[in-house]
């Protein structure tokens, strides 16, 4: 499993943009890991699906409500990460309204989520392979912090905590 002081994985995420511009075009972009957090300070947070309930009610809008707090604090930017497509990272970004706030990443393959170590197994409930509920703060690609939550649990990679870390 990665661990404070390790560099993250060289993938690529697929971001889905709804318009053009920032030299990006419309429908799925690729976001190479290395290249994406060069120079920046990254609040990076995953989980196990889009439009399931703890994720939806709660972990996308605490980073969302306390996004200027974010900014203050240093982060350059808040990525999301699930194992889903780009298209249904692109719904649900523009059903919780996060554009300009929080990067929604889809990691359709797993393969962010796998070489990170990071993964949940969720085939006996119809889900597949997913991602364990996170979030890491990340500088210049590297591990700062890293929060794994308990299964079933949403208590250590929350908004706050991550604030609270950035702070430090």
């Amino acid at each position: 499993m990665i661990k404070v002081g390790d560099t993250l994985p060289e993938t690529t995420l697929m971001e889905f943009s709804e318009v053009e511009g920032g030299g990006c075009s419309i429908g799925p972009n690729p976001v190479q890991v290395s290249k994406a957090t060069a120079g920046k300070t990254i609040a990076l947070f995953a989980l196990p699906g889009a439009f399931t309930p703890t994720c939806s009610a709660k972990h996308v809008p605490g980073y969302l409500e306390k996004f200027g707090e974010l900014k203050a604090a240093g982060i350059d930017e808040i990525w999301c990460i699930s194992v889903n497509d780009p298209f249904v990272m692109g719904a649900w970004a523009r059903d919780l309204k996060s554009d300009g706030k929080v990067r929604m990443l889809g990691d359709g393959d797993a393969v962010f989520t796998k070489a990170t170590g990071l993964t949940l197994d969720l085939t006996g409930r119809g889900m597949g392979l997913r991602s364990s509920r996170y979030s890491m703060l990340v500088k210049d690609g590297k591990v700062a912090t890293l929060n794994v939550e308990a299964p079933g649990k949403f208590e250590v990679s929350d908004a706050s905590t991550m604030l609270a870390q950035a702070k430090a």
